[in-house]
């Protein structure tokens, strides 16, 4: 089984669109619908990356980002914000807040592949 990546996002459609293509790509995957839901998924499988929707219900993306940088063993998790949130704003802030890439809706899957595939690269490349 490949790298473990936790996708939060709660529009069916969407997720299943990003687990089919993560798991035909050699990913392991594991979801969830709501930021709290996420952070305790977060928390147990110590993902190497996250795939995370900005407008969830519970906990929007933003808290969830925020939380994962408060915690020491989840402060290095590579996230990549997905969102129909698209204008330069948007877009400015999830970065601020600690993602490490930010991608909009409708998104190529192709695209995600590629951008996760490069935070995994990026990622290894600084760990000691």
């Amino acid at each position: 089984m490949g790298q473990p990546i936790v996708v939060l996002e709660d529009e069916k459609q969407i997720s299943t669109l990003i687990l089919y293509k993560l798991k035909k790509s050699g990913f392991e995957v594991h979801h969830a619908t709501n930021g709290v839901d996420g952070l305790k998924l977060i928390n147990e499988v110590k993902p190497s990356l996250v795939i995370l929707d900005v407008m969830m219900p519970i906990m929007n993306g933003h808290e969830v980002v925020i939380k994962l940088k408060e915690n020491e063993e989840t402060r290095s998790i590579p996230i990549l914000m997905l969102s129909a949130l698209s204008n330069r704003q948007d877009v400015i802030r999830g970065l601020q807040l600690g993602a490490d890439d930010y991608l909009t809706k409708p998104f190529s899957p192709q695209e995600l592949i590629v951008r996760i595939n490069k935070l995994l690269e990026r990622s290894k490349g600084e760990k000691p």
